[in-house]
């Protein structure tokens, strides 16, 4: 079998070690690190299919991703070395007052197995913070995660922030969230609402393309 397709079967297994040894040997084959990159994001792409189709569940997801940063943290230096760039630049986090993080977390590595750039805000996020991260990161998008409905409404409050800052206009809004929806997201503002994780990178590819 081909190393590559070995790196994103075994990713989308689970198998940590596995994904290691095989992208050690990739770069020792002088296997060009982007294709490399290249397999792992395959492998987290059928990953994020599966879980959106009900096939595998978030402890599946959690253990391909650690797979996936098995390979991914021994070949980001030398993406670095090379001038890869990101696909784009998320900045990400739970809002304030909530401390739930699962949901935000599988955006997070799925959004890296695609090929983003994520600063991970992580729990809690004050309107200040995201607007300090963006002014700090620039990034192109702002991903809000809410999971209970009392802090929903701090999203809107977030977005209230970014536009006193002037930054409102210069990155792409996402929320998502358990009680989250479609229409809550066009009352409040936001430019897109993505139930699961697979949607969420879906979504972002296609906002950043059509704002490039």
């Amino acid at each position: 079998m081909d190393i590559l397709q070995e790196i994103s079967d075994n990713l989308q297994k689970g198998q940590v070690s596995k994904v290691g040894i095989l992208v050690k040997q990739a770069l020792e084959d002088k296997i060009d690190v982007k294709t490399i990159l290249g397999s792992l994001i395959e492998g987290m792409g059928v990953v994020g299919r599966r879980f959106r189709d009900g096939e595998i569940y978030v402890p599946e997801v959690l253990i391909a991703a650690r797979a996936m940063y098995a390979g991914l943290d021994l070949i980001r230096p030398l993406l670095v070395q090379t001038g890869a760039t990101y696909i784009g630049k998320v900045v990400i986090g739970t809002v304030k007052g909530d401390l739930h993080d699962i949901g935000k977390n599988l955006v997070k590595m799925m959004m890296e197995g695609a090929g983003f750039e994520v600063i991970d805000l992580g729990r809690d996020v004050s309107p200040e913070k995201f607007v300090e991260a963006v002014k700090a990161n620039q990034p192109d998008i702002v991903g809000m995660s809410a999971l209970i409905t009392t802090t929903m409404v701090n999203m809107k409050d977030t977005i209230e922030a970014l536009k006193r800052a002037n930054l409102r206009d210069k990155v792409i809004v996402m929320v998502g969230g358990a009680p989250v929806t479609e229409r809550f997201a066009a009352e409040i503002g936001a430019d897109s609402y993505a139930k699961d994780a697979d949607t969420a990178v879906a979504k972002a590819k296609a906002l950043i393309s059509n704002k490039r």
